[in-house]
């Protein structure tokens, strides 16, 4: 049991089952109790001990052999772009983006079907409905908002975003995979951290980096970076 934003809050830790991103090893993960509605205010406080949202489920990885999940954030006023990104954020100048509110969109959905499809073909993920969508993204009790980018009017790129107490946290970045030269996904990244330094926003964080997956490499390329190991945030620059 643990005491934040004067709240009584209890954790459950489930019992192993196969990780996600490491092929053979067993991971256990350490709930909030789902039975508490964690809004932006409880979420602000948890996220910087090293929890994530998927959906209204707030959790951390919390495997008795394995630290290989590392909680990752970005100092906005510390980012500086290598050359790479600045070729993509120049490159994608001619698209326009939408700030909304995070609430079901058909035309969202599908994307994420075309995206899912062609990420995940034959892996279980690749099939998802409304309702499968909708728990992994939505969740009405914190500040979220998904964020289109639009070419000419058609949809490229749909961004998850929390907006936390002076951060953002990313949730989940869906895009067109036949637009793949104008790298999408970094372009969200890349966009979050200049709309946080427009609003003063201090962070954004990443989720999790995982050395060991090369899904999970990409976010240690925004540089300098923050860690969260031995119980404190650690700046990464090299």
């Amino acid at each position: 049991m643990g005491t934040l934003h004067n709240k009584s809050l209890d954790f459950y830790l489930t019992p192993e089952h196969d990780c996600s991103y490491l092929p053979s090893q067993q991971a256990v993960t350490l709930f909030a109790d789902p039975s508490v509605c964690i809004d932006t205010d409880l979420y602000s406080e948890l996220i910087q001990f090293g929890f994530r949202r998927s959906g209204t489920h707030v959790y951390r990885p919390r495997c008795p052999m394995c630290d290989a999940c590392i909680p990752i954030r970005i100092a906005a006023d510390d980012f500086k772009p290598s050359r790479g990104q600045r070729r993509v954020w120049k490159r994608n100048q001619d698209l326009d983006v939408v700030i909304l509110p995070a609430e079901y969109n058909d035309e969202h959905f599908q994307l994420y079907r075309q995206y899912m499809h062609s990420r995940h073909e034959g892996g279980g993920m690749d099939n998802p409905d409304p309702e499968k969508y909708s728990e992994f993204l939505l969740n009405p009790y914190i500040d979220s908002h998904l964020v289109e980018f639009r070419h000419q009017g058609k949809l490229l790129a749909v961004a998850s975003v929390d907006i936390l107490n002076n951060a953002l946290s990313a949730v989940y970045t869906f895009f067109d995979p036949n637009e793949s030269a104008r790298s999408l996904g970094g372009l969200a990244i890349l966009w979050q951290i200049d709309h946080a330094k427009q609003q003063d926003i201090e962070h954004i964080y990443l989720g999790y980096w995982i050395k060991q997956c090369q899904k999970m490499v990409y976010k240690s390329k925004y540089r300098p970076f923050e860690v969260f190991q031995e119980g404190y945030w650690q700046t990464v620059s090299n």
